[in-house]
């Protein structure tokens, strides 16, 4: 066997031990060198010898003194939380959505900027690098940032960082980890903002080690994040979860796919809009007119809808119900697919759980075809209105974590 050989096979093996101590450290910190050892196997040298170079990249640190087994006390280590921040974007149909957070993904800084209607690629990466250099200044250790996630709706090439097709935007590849790295020099992940939404809930441990998970975010659009067997599902070509078109009924309402009857021409904001829109339009008594600044239906949302059927609108919590049926139908085909273990529900529809989630889960008790698939849980994400922003620090975590760098020292 070459030399080189044996030096890569090494450097490969401790960059691993370096991932597992640092895993560890995260998980079970603060946490003492001999307990690392025991629950690693290694060897307390080479716990001696990994824990001094995670010291030496600021990745841990020393805390104060542990209990005492009848010996001296052992110091703890623990992750060095705020000396690296990371920044998460959530890029919607309308808003540009920004976290700064720390590496326990706790939010220290966040931003909201409108997208303009319409929009050009160019002036959607300017306003994307704007806003990341506005987050980055606000970084107490701005030299200690690690990265930048980006979650995007719509079809995204994981693997170049691209943004293939953003519907909701009408535009077409975007090169935002390109443009990202260039202006920055620091490393960019970008991702459907489904999937990174359920890359969020599993990454910090918020399922309780489900394997098989599906989250679904259902704003202007419905999209799927799918973790199969512990790993995110990409799909062949990157479309895995697109269950907004998903066909609910062939003569349906046009879509903006260019197909008919898609699930989210029944159950998405614009779609609930559009049914109390059209009911109003027949007659039906509301008191949404009421709360219409213009007096025009044309102002109708589906925020707009949830806030009429909290103040008490059958007409509005009807059409909420409906919504919720039809989404249940969607979960009830996607259970008979994937069989996932546990439903994540998010995005700016499912603020009105309170309508829409005992009609989601009479369908799928109605409709699964087996007593466990009936009581697959359905819940709703706890991460709120920055699910999609902290999935995609979480893209940012999982490399960090998985890929310690060698630092180039000798010891």
């Amino acid at each position: 066997m070459s030399k080189e050989l044996i030096t890569g096979s090494f450097q490969r093996m401790k960059s691993t031990n370096l991932s597992i101590v640092l895993n560890l450290i995260r998980e079970k910190g603060p946490i003492s060198r001999a307990d690392i050892a025991k629950l690693t196997k290694l060897t307390p040298p080479t716990i001696s010898n990994l824990t001094k170079e995670l010291l030496l990249g600021e990745l841990i640190i020393e805390q104060a003194l542990g209990e005492s087994s009848g010996g001296r006390k052992p110091t703890l280590l623990t992750l060095n939380s705020e000396r690296h921040h990371l920044i998460g974007v959530d890029i919607g149909s309308h808003e540009l959505s920004m976290i700064l957070t720390n590496l326990e993904g706790e939010t220290k800084h966040h931003i909201i900027q409108t997208i303009p209607s319409p929009v050009t690629k160019d002036k959607l990466l300017s306003l994307l690098i704007k806003g990341i250099r506005t987050m980055k200044d606000a970084s107490p250790v701005p030299e200690k940032l690690i990265g930048i996630g980006v979650a995007m709706h719509g079809i995204v090439d994981v693997s170049k960082g691209e943004s293939i097709f953003a519907p909701n935007l009408n535009l077409h590849h975007i090169p935002i980890k390109n443009i990202l790295e260039e202006e920055f020099g620091l490393m960019v992940i970008v991702e459907n903002d489904a999937r990174a939404i359920a890359h969020g809930h599993q990454w910090f441990n918020h399922e309780d080690g489900a394997l098989d998970l599906a989250c679904i975010n259902v704003g202007r659009g419905i999209g799927a994040g799918l973790i199969i067997d512990g790993e995110l599902f990409l799909g062949h070509d990157f479309i895995s979860g697109e269950i907004g078109h998903m066909a609910i009924d062939l003569q349906g309402p046009l879509c903006s796919c260019g197909n008919n009857g898609c699930l989210q021409t029944f159950a998405s904001g614009p779609a609930i809009a559009d049914k109390m829109r059209m009911k109003l339009r027949e007659g039906e008594s509301s008191l949404l007119p009421k709360m219409l600044a213009d007096g025009t239906d044309e102002a109708i949302t589906g925020e707009l809808v949830f806030k009429a059927a909290k103040a008490g609108d059958r007409l509005a919590q009807q059409v909420l119900q409906e919504a919720g049926e039809y989404l249940g139908i969607g979960l009830t085909n996607l259970i008979h697919i994937i069989n996932p273990e546990k439903i994540i529900l998010s995005g700016g529809v499912i603020q009105a759980g309170e309508f829409l989630l005992d009609s989601v889960l009479e369908t799928v008790q109605k409709r699964a075809l087996t007593k466990k698939a009936k009581e697959t849980k359905i819940t709703i994400s706890t991460f709120g209105r920055h699910a999609t922003a902290m999935g995609a620090v979480s893209l940012i975590l999982r490399n960090l974590f998985s890929n310690i760098g060698i630092a180039d020292k000798k010891e």
